[in-house]
């Protein structure tokens, strides 16, 4: 009998476990274990700014010539040199990509009355137009300066102006989790203090801030705000992203070609990466002490 009994509450644990602690749309559910006793919740909310450390262009080299396979070569070999000096910063710094696009140019001619006549038939195809586009992706700002000056020294058709964006690192990213949670525990010291209690003890952490936005402790959504940020500036080991510092070499770039390098030397280019900001929020769940 009591085997019997034993297994039939193994068999009904798994299903007891499952089983949510409130139905949906009930308008009470069961408090967590961490406020049995007083708790205090503290949102730490931090915000900085560091400068992008991506950007992107491209130079673009047409040729017009009888032939498609013609213009093609003299675009490419025009690109060559480009690529290239742009190649020697390193692949770590700067990241290439060459496209080509082809464009049929057709025989067009005025008739007396001024009007004109534009072909677009595959018989009446009197050039080519290629274009090749080298696309540039600068991982190094201290290399940015150079590779669009190298750019600019290559005489392109066109070339773009320059964008940028921030892809932060992990080290960034752990950095400023680190400061939301050392925020969270200002205002809560800060809270208590002025509440006349004590802090105590950690009961959860949570780096997502969902459990301080909890109807439980927000009240209904309707109530519910978000506190402002603090703004903190990148220091210590992480001081390299303020200054829009090199985020992974330290060597020096090996020198481009010769023949583009003078060229470049009297291009004038000043290439600023615009600042990015970047918020991190983290909830943390204390006890409070009686006042002592």
């Amino acid at each position: 009998m009591k085997a019997t009994l034993l297994l039939a509450a193994l068999i009904a644990a798994p299903a007891f476990a499952q089983t949510p602690p409130a139905s949906i749309d009930q308008l009470f559910i069961p408090a967590p274990w961490w406020m049995k006793d007083p708790v205090i919740a503290a949102m730490g909310h931090v915000r900085t700014e560091v400068p992008a450390n991506r950007a992107r262009f491209a130079a673009r080299f047409s040729v017009v010539e009888k032939t498609a396979a013609a213009a093609t070569t003299a675009a490419t070999a025009k690109a060559k040199e480009l690529d290239a000096a742009l190649a020697a910063l390193g692949k770590d710094r700067v990241r290439l990509t060459t496209s080509l696009s082809t464009r049929p140019l057709y025989d067009q001619y005025r008739q007396k009355d001024g009007t004109l006549v534009e072909n677009q038939r595959a018989d009446m195809i009197e050039s080519y137009e290629v274009t090749a586009v080298l696309s540039v992706e600068v991982r190094d700002a201290d290399v940015l300066e150079r590779a669009y000056r190298l750019a600019v020294a290559a005489r392109p058709s066109a070339i773009d102006t320059p964008s940028f964006n921030l892809e932060p690192e992990n080290g960034l990213k752990t950095w400023l989790y680190e400061a939301a949670i050392k925020d969270a525990a200002r205002r809560a010291r800060l809270a208590t203090a002025a509440a006349g209690s004590r802090l105590g003890g950690v009961k959860v952490i949570d780096p997502s801030g969902g459990v301080c936005q909890t109807q439980m402790l927000a009240g209904w959504p309707s109530y519910a705000g978000e506190s402002s940020a603090t703004d903190v500036q990148v220091s210590g080991s992480m001081a390299r992203y303020a200054d829009a510092a090199p985020t992974m070499m330290s060597a020096p770039a090996p020198p481009p070609p010769p023949g583009l390098e003078k060229l470049a030397s009297d291009v004038q280019v000043t290439l600023q990466p615009p600042l990015y900001p970047l918020t991190a929020q983290a909830c943390v769940i204390y006890g409070l002490l009686p006042p002592g």
